[in-house]
């Protein structure tokens, strides 16, 4: 007698053969979900009309681009503001455009979720493609151009349109969804230090605010501020009663076959499966695989800049720092004039710091403490507040009152400038240490130093001083494994509001 079906939202539990459990009706692995329903869920009409909304941003953007860069270059060549003749050429390119930007947009990402979706480098190097597809596109049509300037041009105008349109709608949507109350329900699951590291960092997180419901230790540990939810075991309950809306694994041991049944449960649930990497992860980014192996074997890259890489990099750090030097040199006058009558003493400050593969050069900056400060070292390292190797002290009594004003937003590390017209710096990379706290990193942390060190970084604008040192290391790494002139500006730009925020300064 043939044996009755199993109902389809039931399955029978591998351990007890007795005790049959209900299956979530919401399973992201499912091929075909029912389309009636699909519609009808609240969370699909909310990503169709951000993905509408942002596609309007970005079509207003690229219009207003092409607009303004042929108004620019009419009041340039004629004198005159041609608003019809405009207009009506930039009707006729739109549609291209448009199209183009929307493709390649997509294909970057930039149509995702809040917390996936990439910031101002992928839109910079995104819209380069752009470009260059246009500037193609026409020549094999047989454009004649008296000058390129319709292109670089655009492309300047979309950048700065396009990144302050998206920007508005980040920071707009994001105050309204904190206003509701909206925040991604995320549980921890790991063991040791890991979770508190990646609770702190998430917590703050500014575009996508992240609610901790809680954490799911592997081993037991003192709740210390996150509420416990038990084992691991408890895994499948805990999702069906605290709606949770991703787990983030932030444990680089966790445990393989663990971590497939919890990927399962997760998809089967809908609910979205992350992974905080440790440095290992983030450098088998850079590996390359190595044929002809038994085993499959990847070889992992030394993170360093060399050939055209390098070239590019220093061709933009040099024309930058020029440039900067340029525009800020009142700036560093009048600074220069505020250190030489506050205390007696030079203005500059030399220190002597480790750089490329550990040669020592002259790291300087406008003095900001009395002299003989150094000799006074040994006297305050008491007094240390930061974690690891580094020595940071929030109120150095050393420290003179300009000196203290300085630090405060950064200033003193203006003169760097001229290190990286020397090239004994770039403007983005790591930050070189003092002698000091160079003498006391691990082996792992001085890999950091096979490229040049930057004025800003990663450091800069993920925390500064709040992160714990390790985290600050793998920062260093991540900028290596994904390093583009895009990323250097971004990190730039993003260096300016990390300053004048003043988080984690001192």
């Amino acid at each position: 007698m043939a044996q009755a079906p199993t109902p389809p939202q039931q399955r029978r539990d591998p351990v007890s053969e007795t005790a049959p459990i209900d299956l979530p009706t919401v399973d992201v692995r499912r091929r075909r979900p029912p389309v009636l329903a699909f519609l009808l869920r609240m969370e699909t009409l909310r990503k169709a009309l951000r993905v509408v909304t942002l596609l309007v941003l970005d079509l207003t953007g690229v219009f207003a681009a092409i607009y303004v860069a042929l108004m620019v270059k009419a009041v340039l060549r004629y004198g005159e503001w041609a608003w019809h003749a405009s207009y009506g050429e930039t009707r006729e390119n739109f549609a291209f455009a448009s199209l183009v930007t929307v493709l390649l947009f997509a294909r970057s990402g930039l149509y995702a979720s809040r917390a996936e979706r990439p910031g101002l480098s992928r839109i910079v190097s995104s819209l380069f493609q752009v470009t260059v597809v246009a500037l193609i596109f026409g020549l094999v049509n047989g454009e004649k151009y008296s000058s390129y300037y319709i292109f670089y041009g655009t492309f300047a105008f979309a950048v700065v349109f396009i990144g302050s349109l998206r920007w508005a709608y980040d920071h707009v949507t994001g105050v309204l969804l904190r206003a509701a109350g909206y925040r991604r329900r995320a549980v921890l699951v790991g063991s040791g230090k890991h979770i508190e590291d990646v609770a702190h960092a998430l917590v703050d997180e500014v575009h996508a605010p992240v609610e901790m419901v809680g954490f799911i230790s592997l081993t037991p540990r003192p709740d210390n501020g996150l509420r416990s939810l038990g084992r691991i075991e408890d895994l499948a309950k805990v999702l069906d009663t605290q709606r949770v809306q991703e787990v983030i694994i932030a444990d680089p041991d966790f445990p393989q076959s663990q971590a497939v049944e919890l990927v399962d449960q997760c998809h089967q649930r809908g609910v979205t499966v992350r992974i905080a990497p440790s440095t290992m992860e983030i450098l088998v980014h850079r590996a390359e695989f190595v044929p002809g192996t038994s085993v499959p074997l990847f070889e992992l890259r030394p993170p360093v800049f060399d050939g055209f890489d390098y070239a590019v990099k220093r061709t933009f750090d040099f024309v930058g720092a020029l440039f900067l030097i340029l525009l800020i040199s009142p700036l560093l006058l009048l600074i220069s004039v505020a250190v030489a009558i506050s205390s007696r003493g030079p203005v500059l400050y030399r220190s002597r710091r480790p750089g490329i593969g550990g040669e020592p050069f002259s790291c300087l900056k406008f003095r900001t403490m009395r002299s003989g400060a150094d000799q006074m070292q040994a006297d305050v390292e008491s007094l240390n507040e930061a974690s690891g190797p580094l020595f940071k002290i929030r109120d150095d009594p050393r420290m003179t009152a300009v000196g203290r004003f300085l630090r405060r937003f950064s200033l003193d590390e203006l003169p760097q400038l001229f290190n990286v017209l020397l090239g004994q710096m770039s403007l983005v990379g790591p930050r070189p240490l003092p002698q000091r706290d160079f003498d006391q990193l691990e082996e792992w942390h001085k890999k950091r130093y096979l490229v040049l060190p930057g004025i800003t970084g990663l450091w800069q604008v993920s925390g500064r001083s709040e992160l714990d040192f390790d985290d600050l290391v793998r920062l260093d790494f991540l900028y290596l494994e994904r390093w583009s002139v895009a990323l250097d500006l971004t990190i730039l730009v993003k260096t300016v509001p990390a300053v004048f925020s003043r988080r984690g300064a001192f």
